[in-house]
């Protein structure tokens, strides 16, 4: 046959009705066992496939969620979709996997698209340059679950699954200051993103607690590329403030930030230690290995995935959602290990 065998190919060859064959092929009690296993074996001669997208839709259903994150190659978010395939496909469930590149365009026409391709649900970490949520409403109206993981909108009737970004922040700043740092430079990512306000706010929290003084001026914010970190660090050296200490709220701006201060023969971290935060593969291989924050993208894109199906499976959006919030932990490398500490 040059097409692709049908259901009625089936019943033709076994001289049996197109509805029979239908059934046993939906595994249906109501065609005997015998019968059953002859349609199945010539289905399997003939080289017969179901075409599941359109047994799905009569369904009402296409056993597929829809994935949204800023950037695939950034270590957390590969990681997170790591753990959101693994358990979807466990549940039998495919996965189509979108980038925002950071951009809102670009995001609410990856929405509105994976809206009209009739997800069963969607995951969403939102773009840097998300501050409009209405995009977001096609997905209510039309009945599709959706769960925010790590970069989240602060709007009610959503679900949450978060990493604690202020205690990050200030696990990171209070290791700097332990180790004897007193004037410290925060590379932030945009206010608007409540992940960057709350490392920001525990920043702040550990120089209070430790009865530093707040500065605003060692507070850069950007889009925490590579190339901010070297140019905002560019700025603060030409500037000479008198610092010795960085906490980027991520390792990428860190890094960058770090390719600087070697540049101007700085010496880290016995001159200016450095925290980073997401515990990217890079940060342990560069000179001196970066500590880092560490963020479980697998258990974060897991925990969401469960949450989304359990929505699916019920087929209902809840009127509150509900938010899981999960642990940190700091990771010390050589960027931070100086050789006099000071004692609290």
């Amino acid at each position: 046959m040059n097409n692709k065998p049908t259901i009625h190919d089936i019943a033709k060859v076994l001289g049996i009705n197109s509805s029979t064959v239908s059934r046993a092929l939906n595994d249906s009690p109501r065609v005997t066992k015998s019968t059953k296993a002859k349609i199945l074996a010539k289905a399997q001669e003939l080289g017969y496939q179901r075409n599941m997208l359109a047994s799905n839709l009569r369904k009402n259903v296409t056993n597929t969620i829809g994935v949204v994150v800023p950037r695939i190659s950034r270590h957390f978010f590969s990681s997170a979709i790591q753990g959101i395939e693994e358990t979807a496909y466990l549940a039998g469930y495919n996965v189509i996997i979108c980038q925002s590149l950071e951009q809102f365009e670009r995001e609410k026409k990856i929405i509105d698209g994976l809206v009209a391709n009739r997800v069963d649900g969607l995951l969403i970490s939102v773009s840097m340059e998300t501050l409009n949520y209405n995009h977001l409403e096609v997905a209510k109206k039309s009945n599709i679950p959706l769960v925010f993981f790590d970069r989240h909108c602060d709007i009610p009737g959503y679900s949450n699954v978060l990493i604690d970004d202020f205690k990050g922040g200030f696990d990171a700043t209070e290791h700097l200051i332990i180790k004897g740092c007193r004037n410290i430079v925060h590379f932030s990512g945009p206010q608007e993103l409540e992940i960057y306000r709350n490392r920001f706010n525990g920043y702040k929290a550990a120089l209070e607690k430790h009865n530093i003084p707040f500065k605003k001026e060692l507070v850069v914010t950007s889009r925490l590329m590579e190339q901010d970190g070297y140019n905002n660090m560019q700025n603060i050296l030409s500037s000479k403030q008198a610092i010795d200490g960085v906490f980027s709220a991520n390792d990428v701006a860190a890094i960058g930030a770090m390719k600087c201060i070697k540049e101007q023969k700085i010496s880290i971290p016995e001159d200016i230690a450095i925290v980073g935060f997401s515990n990217e593969p890079i940060s342990t291989v560069i000179e001196p290995s970066l500590t880092t924050i560490d963020q479980s993208g697998f258990e974060i894109g897991e925990i969401a995935t469960r949450l989304l199906l359990e929505y699916i499976v019920k087929k209902e959006i809840p009127d509150k959602g509900q938010t899981i919030t999960l642990a940190t932990s700091l990771i010390e490398r050589n960027s931070s290990k100086k050789t006099v500490a000071r004692f609290l």
